[in-house]
Parts: structure tokens; sequence; C-alpha cells
């Protein structure tokens, strides 16, 4: 005989202060709960991870492990106009059921702390989108 095992997921945000849909993806017998096991102590946990990441490579597996165990699309990019500080960077987590939208401050906002004081990241990044690429 199978035990299931009840995992903890994240408490419901307070009425009128998310538009994460919790409910109706909870309702949804086939949807994608892997968002709800980011528990607060779990984000807590993650936030603190991000913030003592230390290269580009390290990021990239952060956002793999994020999308893999969690379904959340991490996007990082230059922005649109010139980038002469973290905040001309793109970070963006992209529209899912579940995801809080306090999760979506949080995650970008850890990313902009670890990459002030990591600039060689920042190069990295627009490296990696041929901003300074050979010459």
């Amino acid at each position: 005989m199978l035990q299931t095992t009840s995992l903890p997921i994240r408490t419901e945000c307070p009425p009128g202060t998310c538009v994460c849909e919790r409910e109706s993806l909870l309702n949804d017998p086939g949807g994608d709960m892997r968002v709800l096991l980011l528990t607060r102590m779990e984000e807590k946990k993650l936030i603190a991870r991000i913030e003592n990441i230390s290269s580009y490579a390290d990021l990239l597996h952060m956002a793999e492990r994020i999308q893999a165990q969690l379904g959340i699309v991490l996007q990082i990019a230059p922005g649109t106009r010139e980038v002469r500080t973290v905040r001309g960077l793109t970070i963006e987590l992209l529209e899912r059921r579940g995801l809080c939208k306090k999760i979506r401050q949080t995650i970008p906002a850890a990313i902009r702390k670890c990459l002030d004081r990591n600039p060689e990241i920042v190069y990295a990044i627009l490296d990696a989108h041929d901003l300074l690429g050979d010459r």
C-alpha cells in the first residue's frame, strides 16, 4: 500500500492583496502545484541563497534549479535602453498561476542585491547577450 505524504504548501495571501489564482490552481486536478511548495520559510532560504551567488555560472544553475523544482521561469536580460547600472537589467519571473506577487518582487530584488555586490556577473550577463562580445 502506498502512503501519500502531504507536503506543506504556501499559505494564501490576504484577500485583495494578490492575484496569484491560488484557489483555482488548487481546484485544478491537472495543475502544476510545484510553485505552491515555496512556503514562506523556503522562500527565505531561497532568497538567502540567491543573495550569496558569486558567479554567473552559479546564477544560471540557480535559475535552472528554480525552474526544475518549482516550475518558475526566471529571465535576466539587458533592458531595452542603455545599461549603466544593475537597474538597467530586466529581471522577471514569467507569469504562472500560483506565483505570489510577493515572490515576483522578492526574487528579482535578491538578484539585484547579488548583482550589486558582484559586478562581474553583470558583465557576464551583458557578454552573454553579445553587448560586450569580441571586438
